[in-house]
């Protein structure tokens, strides 16, 4: 009976837990072997067979004939009378093999055995989530919710292992009930006692970028690369994506027809407000990216202390600035940059914009402007002959010409 209990015991186990065979059989053998020493002190005469298909094993002795009455260690020996009546034509000096049932080791040993091999099990399922979860760390996993309480919740995968989800890695907004379907990303992966903690997080910016390689098949198949994400969990979040190919709009692909594509996201996201932002090398461009929807009329950018001065009218400061100050902390984080606002001066207010000299400037010539942050006149004017040269790749004579052409306009 005690045979039978310790066979389902680890046959169990290997129904239920995740542990290859090799492991398994070697946990067995250990474990066989240690009751083995402690109950004959040693184990090295000792053959253990498991056949874990059956959910099976065998031990089996070895012992060597020895004459009647020079016997010295029964473990080790055996008497001539003795093996012959296993066999009538055993010698003295043979081998003898014979099998050892479980139940000989009396029911204490047995008891101790099922003890060891249950412990070396766990402890081996332990590694194994540990293992698992710490390959998974920054990957999306999705749980059921199993208990709620006040400061984190305990979620259960499909293989009902324990998850995490504390209430600072929560967005604010997230409300969850017993039996609730949750998607995060594992966060950490701790050793606490011994035992694997899993924590999972939905506010880091990681979880946004796994959720957009989800949804925007481009992502995934990395024909657009997300190059920052910046949030604030809940409220508002940036994403500068750009994209290796010419013919693929990073942004529309990302939004999608109507924002069908980012609809998913944002309904995930508790109704965050996600801005998708074409990356640009040209930090002007990048930062009036950034503060959208604000339109920029000038930038000035301090290389040395990370600086930008940003100069909007005084109409665009608000949408600039966003509700608490977010889209500018935001934008801020996204480039690199700290941003400072100003309000254009009066004098700044009788700027023109670069499409009212279409008539005296061609297309070409206005979108290469455009394309370095220069939307008027005067963002033209404040940048230097040499800087606009080198920055807009266009000829001497073609820079000289505009020059002169903005300059008359303010004389």
């Amino acid at each position: 009976m005690e045979n039978i209990n310790l066979i389902d015991t680890f046959a169990e186990f290997k129904e239920l837990k995740n542990i290859d065979r090799v492991t398994m059989m070697s946990v067995l053998e250990d474990v066989f072997r240690s009751v083995l020493i402690r109950q004959y002190g040693t184990d090295e005469n000792f053959d253990v067979i498991i056949n874990i298909d059956k959910g099976d094993f065998e031990i089996w002795r070895n012992r060597e004939v020895v004459e009647d009455g020079e016997l010295e260690d029964p473990n080790l020996q055996i008497t001539l009378t003795d093996a012959q009546k296993i066999d009538t034509d055993y010698e003295v000096g043979e081998e003898v093999t014979d099998e050892v049932k479980l139940i000989d080791f009396g029911r204490r040993a047995i008891l101790t055995l099922r003890q060891n091999l249950a412990s070396k099990i766990l402890e081996l399922e332990k590694d194994h989530i540990y293992g698992k979860y710490k390959d998974k760390i920054g990957d999306i996993v999705t749980g059921e919710v199993y208990q709620v309480w006040k400061k984190e919740i305990l979620i259960l995968d499909d293989e009902g292992n324990e998850l995490i989800l504390p209430k600072s890695e929560q967005i604010p907004s997230d409300y969850f009930r017993k039996g609730d379907t949750v998607r995060a990303i594992v966060y950490k992966v701790e050793l606490r006692n011994n035992n694997p903690l899993i924590i999972l997080s939905r506010t880091a910016p990681v979880f946004l970028e796994r959720l957009f390689e989800l949804e925007i098949p481009e992502i995934f198949d990395g024909l657009i690369t997300i190059k920052n994400i910046v949030r604030v969990p809940g409220e508002r979040a940036k994403v500068a994506v750009e994209s290796y190919d010419e013919r693929v709009d990073p942004v529309g692909a990302c939004v999608g027809m109507k924002g069908s594509r980012i609809h998913g996201i944002v309904r995930e996201l508790r109704n965050e407000n996600i801005d998708v932002i074409n990356y640009s090398a040209n930090t002007q461009l990048y930062i009036k990216r950034s503060l959208n929807p604000a339109k920029i009329l000038d930038i000035k950018i301090n290389e040395e202390d990370k600086r930008a001065e940003v100069y909007l009218k005084p109409d665009e400061v608000s949408l600039a600035i966003g509700k608490g100050g977010l889209n500018i902390r935001l934008a801020s984080q996204l480039t690199g940059y700290e941003i400072d606002v100003f309000r254009e001066t009066e004098e700044d207010d009788e700027d023109v914009n670069l499409d009212e000299f279409t008539d005296e400037i061609e297309d070409w010539v206005i979108d290469a402007l455009k394309a370095i942050g220069c939307d008027t006149a005067k963002n033209v004017l404040n940048i230097s002959r040499s800087d606009l040269i080198k920055r807009t790749d266009l000829e001497e004579e073609t820079i000289d010409n505009v020059l002169n052409i903005l300059k008359s306009e303010f004389e």
